[in-house]
């Protein structure tokens, strides 16, 4: 059973009729039992990151959360908001994040030279990945997904970065560590290579 984490903060719905259309199923939830006996979970993310982070509290996630993705080692997708609030803090709010990448979120920062880059990020960009990975199989050599954010992360070790993207200048757009992966973009909103990516997901 995939897991979508409903802490009133994402487009669960979206996610959820993308994955309908690729046969899976999938269920909207923010019910501890739920989330322990699932086998992949979803964090989607729209919003602000302090009122995310408040949202997961006080539905008393953080404790199943942290036991079905770092002690079972359940795989988990983090999506937009969902990626950020897998890092240590964010330039956005003063509450902590779920630490579990060595690594924070910053806002768009663009010198006078480069104020043609409007924030916040969006529409269609292209990622470059930086190693194989399983997100991106069966995806081609150059392919773009949908962004909507002023906010991106920087991570504090190279290892976890899966892939950049350059708007104004390169940022970090896909992250991985063992079974937790972050992605910037919305692959519910990217047509066939969000669905590709997705079904890699699930496929894990």
């Amino acid at each position: 059973m995939i897991v979508i984490i409903d802490y009133q903060m994402g487009n669960s719905g979206s996610i959820r009729n993308m994955l309908a259309k690729m046969g899976v199923e999938s269920v909207i939830s923010s019910n501890g039992s739920d989330i322990e006996r699932a086998e992949k979970l979803i964090l989607p993310g729209v919003g602000a990151f302090d009122n995310g982070m408040k949202n997961i509290t006080k539905t008393d996630l953080i404790s199943v959360l942290s036991n079905k993705v770092i002690e079972e080692k359940t795989p988990l997708l983090g999506i937009c908001l969902g990626m950020q609030l897998l890092t240590q803090k964010s330039e956005e709010g003063n509450l902590p994040g779920l630490g579990w990448f060595d690594a924070e979120t910053v806002r768009f920062n663009f010198d006078k030279a480069q104020n043609k880059f409007k924030i916040p990020h969006m529409g269609w960009n292209y990622i470059m990945p930086i190693k194989e990975n399983p997100l991106c199989k069966n995806l081609p050599k150059r392919f773009r997904f949908y962004f909507v954010h002023s906010y991106h992360v920087i991570c504090n070790k190279a290892q976890d970065v899966l892939s950049t993207t350059d708007y104004g200048y390169e940022f970090v757009s896909a992250i991985q560590k063992e079974n937790v992966f972050g992605v910037q973009f919305h692959p519910e909103k990217s047509h066939k290579f969000g669905m590709q990516l997705l079904k890699n997901f699930v496929e894990l």
